[in-house]
């Protein structure tokens, strides 16, 4: 294959639009922007969201509480569900992954304390509970923060 012999895919590529270029080509005269009207007009329209002076969407949904943009979403797991690793298993967010206890790692990893834990485990994770962080060295492993 030769640089001169590529082409596009069948169908890929379409040809221009050309408006306002007299009423054979079906995009004539008022060249699709109808007659009159602010649409019609150069530099008209409206902006994203205007209602025709109605009191927009947004500013009539109820808003209440507080939204924090630099809140963390952590992947939560259970120290439970901790318990199917063998014993001595270094358990990190990509072995998690791995084994289907997550499914993506959002902002990290936080391990809580809900259930037991009889495997000794060395758990690297971002945060953990106080009661998680207990029962894994309860169980003899290691609580690491990364």
């Amino acid at each position: 294959m030769k640089l001169h012999e590529l082409s596009p895919a069948a169908g890929s590529v379409k040809d221009v639009k050309r408006i306002g270029r007299g009423h054979g080509s079906g995009n004539g005269k008022t060249a699709g922007k109808g007659h009159k009207g602010q649409n019609a007009r150069s530099g008209g329209g409206v902006r994203p969201g205007f209602e025709g002076g109605q009191m927009p969407l947004t500013r009539r949904i109820p808003k209440r509480g507080f939204n924090n943009i630099f809140a963390k979403a952590y992947s939560t797991v259970n120290v439970s569900q901790l318990d199917k690793f063998v014993d001595g298993t270094v358990v990190d967010a990509e072995l998690l992954k791995a084994s289907g206890i997550i499914k993506k790692v959002n902002d990290g990893v936080k391990i809580l304390g809900n259930g037991e834990l009889t495997k000794n485990l060395t758990v690297k994770a971002n945060a953990f509970s106080a009661s998680a962080k207990e029962k894994i060295e309860k169980a003899g492993g290691k609580a690491e923060v990364m």
